[in-house]
């Protein structure tokens, strides 16, 4: 109902950068962990990305042409994005990912990821802080995507975990459930990963604004 209520928002305010946002990051939510199956996520996630690709480009007029740019070209246009679109940018950011996500089994949008990291990149640098340091979870994501051996950097990804964590000073409990999924069970670490599993266990769930992604997270602990 909510997905329904924001589509609403959109088509009566169609160049509202606030409410794109705002529906890429749902709309990236729903896709990733409530469709009821693959194809049904990749068109949720799709429009997320429609979303997320739209506010940026109200925002800053020049992400109206970031798409198809090469690498190097497309991290120049980043340094021009200023602390004031540090939203819209990152809402850009999980809606490409969230995207990519769900059309993983296609070898043309994994190739995608290098430019998907650069954006987190940048939200980085403009405010790490940025919603409680989920920037930090998504490149440590991002960067435990591969063992070691197939080019990944762990030691990257376990730094990113931990800075998220310190950020949110724990409260958010989906940045103890990835780092225990993605860097942990990687590195065959499991002291750390059961502590990081039971911190996530006996933390209580309800804190403003993150309160429905620490239901999942435990979910989530619990399965793992």
């Amino acid at each position: 109902a909510y997905l329904l209520v924001v589509d609403g928002f959109i088509i009566q305010s169609p160049d509202n950068a606030g409410l794109l946002s705002a529906g890429a990051q749902l709309f990236a939510l729903y896709g990733s962990r409530f469709a009821e199956d693959a194809a049904h996520g990749l068109v949720l996630t799709a429009k997320s990305r429609r979303y997320g690709a739209r506010a940026i480009c109200l925002e800053h007029e020049p992400a109206c042409n970031w798409s198809g740019l090469k690498y190097d070209r497309f991290v120049a246009e980043l340094a021009e994005v200023d602390r004031r679109q540090t939203d819209v940018l990152y809402a850009y950011a999980v809606s490409w990912l969230s995207h990519l996500d769900a059309a993983s089994s296609d070898w043309a949008a994994v190739g995608e990821l290098p430019w998907v990291q650069a954006a987190m990149n940048r939200v980085m640098e403009l405010d790490e802080s940025h919603d409680d340091g989920g920037v930090h979870v998504y490149l440590g994501i991002l960067n435990a995507l591969r063992p070691p051996a197939l080019g990944g950097q762990p030691d990257v990804a376990k730094a990113h975990f931990e800075r998220s964590i310190a950020l949110s000073n724990g409260s958010d409990l989906s940045a103890k459930v990835e780092y225990a999924r993605r860097y942990a069970r990687m590195m065959f670490d499991r002291e750390l990963h059961d502590r990081l599993l039971t911190e996530v266990l006996n933390s209580p769930v309800e804190v403003p604004g993150r309160t429905l992604f620490n239901v999942l997270a435990k979910q989530e602990a619990v399965e793992l």
